[in-house]
């Protein structure tokens, strides 16, 4: 993976159209977005995408949804910029055509064992204590009933909604599906894939079914046929801190989920202890983010769920309670009208609202937390929402009812264009174009000693270095440095830098 910055996209809703009209955003002598991003993270762009969930309850994994292009479209973008695309391992929907041969045919279905049923995890039937085991990433149980064209009623894992069918990864039906799907994608030259869903691939009885040793080994088997492919892996999990420490040990690539609700929690209660405690014991192959297609996390900075006394989170449980309510007073009550039982697709663990508006849509906070972002090892990622410094769509939330849409514009080209002539915007381009040029960031690392409200931060290599300081109390910073032995001081405030042009 290059070691620039890379994009997180829908297909659809950045440019209104489909894969060549993204192309023509991201490459190209009148592109706006030209050579600004190393890679382009490509959400769900399968058949159909508008289904239950998005674009992530497939119902045809190896098949482009025919509104945004085909295959040689995604191969025509891969020629300018990495493409990263999702492998949804642990469900497909209910409307696929292997799901309907199943209810027309049974047992009798060539893909009667794809479909992962509660008697083939339970064959001997389950105690009140093995279901209460089961981890849930929302309310209830992960069941839902279906009837077959015989008559027969069968009860099927679904972790996530009624029409998400989970799959039995470990049949063979199941290694087939998801070796077609890889292969399907390695022809398209994508050269990353993005495992959603995949903690909770592994069902076995008696167990919390999400993250279990056999779960790594389905990962690391799972890696090895991608490799074979020409194809890294990135693991997706919202999960306690050291538990995400002990994912990136046996996986290529993890997302740094910790970040985003720890950025907020410096700007909140004005300290960078947390922030920084983090920085020293965080994962180094790691994705940074502050936003994508789904809510902000709680989870991956709160205690132990499984044990809260004995594994503390990274802050006290009472600081992240008014941190969430802190997001809902600077979003002006709309993240509270997006996030757990106030809409659909609940997510227990997340806080839907785009980053700007968490961040009340001050700015220089938004740019210092972007820095910030850009500065720690690994390879960041900006939402395309989050490029555009979007704010809540409510109007999107009110059609839907779905919680995760606030943070889901579309935004056409007359759109990009407005967005392009803010300051803010414009900064963040500029401040994309300094991480993905400066020579420092290919070098060494450290976190500085400061105060307990400040972070500071350097990167170096030979005579080449940048350094960032940030008080979250006074929200005095710095960012400057070092070029071929000349020095720079890149401003917030300002339209142009000599920083922004630095060239590698």
């Amino acid at each position: 993976m290059k070691n620039q910055v890379q994009l997180i996209t829908y297909v659809d809703r950045l440019g209104g159209g489909g894969l060549r009209d993204l192309r023509a955003l991201l490459a190209g002598p009148f592109a706006p977005l030209a050579g600004l991003f190393g890679g382009v993270h490509l959400l769900p762009f399968f058949h159909k995408i508008d289904g239950a969930d998005a674009g992530f309850d497939p119902i045809d994994h190896t098949r482009v949804d025919e509104r945004l292009g085909d295959w040689g479209d995604v191969q025509a973008l891969a020629q300018d910029v990495d493409v990263m695309a999702d492998v949804i391992v642990n469900h497909m929907s209910s409307e696929s055509p292997q799901f309907r041969d199943y209810v027309e045919h049974g047992d009798h279905s060539a893909y009667a064992g794809l479909f992962l049923t509660f008697d083939a995890v339970f064959p001997q039937g389950a105690t009140e204590r093995d279901l209460l085991t089961i981890y849930r990433p929302r309310p209830g149980m992960p069941f839902t009933t279906a009837t077959l064209r015989d008559g027969q009623r069968k009860i099927l894992w679904t972790t996530f909604t009624p029409q998400q069918i989970d799959i039995d990864v470990r049949h063979p039906g199941g290694q087939a599906y998801l070796g077609g799907i890889l292969q399907t994608l390695a022809d398209a030259k994508v050269s990353m894939v993005r495992l959603d869903a995949v903690g909770y691939a592994i069902k076995k009885p008696g167990h919390s079914c999400f993250m279990m040793p056999e779960t790594f080994d389905f990962i690391g088997e799972f890696a090895a046929m991608a490799k074979a492919r020409g194809i890294e892996v990135l693991v997706e999990i919202h999960a306690y801190h050291q538990r995400q420490i002990e994912i990136a040990r046996a996986v290529d690539w993890v997302y740094d989920f910790a970040l985003p609700p720890l950025v907020l929690h410096a700007f909140s209660f004005h300290t960078a202890e947390p922030l920084k405690r983090w920085i020293g014991i965080r994962p180094r192959n790691a994705l940074t983010v502050l936003d994508t297609h789904d809510g902000i996390g709680i989870i991956d900075i709160g205690a132990d769920s499984a044990d809260r006394a004995g594994h503390p989170g990274l802050v006290p449980d009472a600081e992240l309670d008014q941190l969430v309510e802190r997001i809902h007073v600077n979003s002006r009550g709309h993240s509270r009208r997006a996030t757990g039982a106030a809409a659909s697709n609940l997510d227990l663990y997340q806080v839907n609202c785009t980053f700007y508006d968490a961040l009340a849509r001050d700015d220089q906070a938004y740019l210092l937390a972007r820095a910030i972002q850009f500065f720690l090892p690994g390879v960041p990622q900006v939402y395309y929402v989050g490029l555009l410094a979007g704010e809540n769509d409510m109007a999107l939330l009110s059609r839907t009812g779905v919680g995760r849409d606030i943070n889901r514009s579309h935004f056409d080209r007359d759109d990009i264009d407005v967005a392009l002539t803010r300051p803010v915007v414009q900064r963040l381009l500029e401040l994309i174009r300094l991480r993905n040029r400066h020579p420092a960031f290919n070098g060494s690392f450290e976190l500085l000693a400061s105060e307990a409200d400040t972070l500071a931060m350097r990167w170096h290599a030979g005579d080449d270095e940048v350094r960032l300081v940030v008080n979250f109390r006074t929200l005095a910073h710095r960012l400057s440095g070092r070029t071929r032995g000349v020095a720079f001081e890149w401003r917030f405030d300002q339209a142009s830098s000599p920083a922004g042009s630095v060239s590698a």
